[in-house]
């Protein structure tokens, strides 16, 4: 009995190794490919008017640069949103794209605090405005771990 439960640890922990090995390999390429998705899909809903967020950037628009530079704002952003999504998919953009994609975060983000009577329902209690602001957390999550993965620059430059 002894022997099958070694046996079964032995296999148990290979497949461990393997899947780990996987994860190590695939994640970067993932991520930058979920990444794309996000960004680009909705980016481009925003340019054929179809996002659900115009509400709030209304809102947000109003609340700061105001209502009359609401189009130009709005299509800008689209059009950032999809050009962060493909440069995601560039390996060499990595070190342009964290920061653009940061900065970004900083204003779709800000609705949480600029115009929480839609972003908050209550206390700590999202919207769903608010739920769709939040998960952005996870997509810089994301954008850290690739940037993780770049070489340093000075290591680039002894290797030439």
């Amino acid at each position: 009995m002894q022997a099958k439960k070694k046996q079964a640890a032995k296999v148990v922990e290979a497949f461990d190794l393997r899947l780990i090995d996987w994860f190590k390999q695939y994640y970067v390429p993932i991520a930058r490919v979920a990444i794309f998705i996000v960004y680009f899909y909705f980016g481009i809903l925003k340019i054929f008017d179809l996002s659900p967020a115009s509400p709030l950037a209304i809102a947000l628009t109003q609340k700061t640069i105001g209502y009359q530079y609401f189009d130009a704002a709005f299509m800008t952003l689209a059009v950032v949103e999809c050009i962060i999504g493909i440069l995601f998919l560039i390996p060499r953009a990595t070190r342009a794209v964290v920061p653009l994609l940061l900065a970004h975060m900083v204003m779709v983000c800000s609705p949480l605090i600029l115009v929480p009577h839609m972003a908050w329902e209550g206390f700590l209690v999202p919207s769903l405005e608010g739920q769709y602001i939040i998960k952005n957390i996870a997509i810089v999550a994301l954008a850290i771990g690739i940037a993780a993965q770049v070489r340093p620059l000075a290591h680039n430059n002894r290797s030439k």
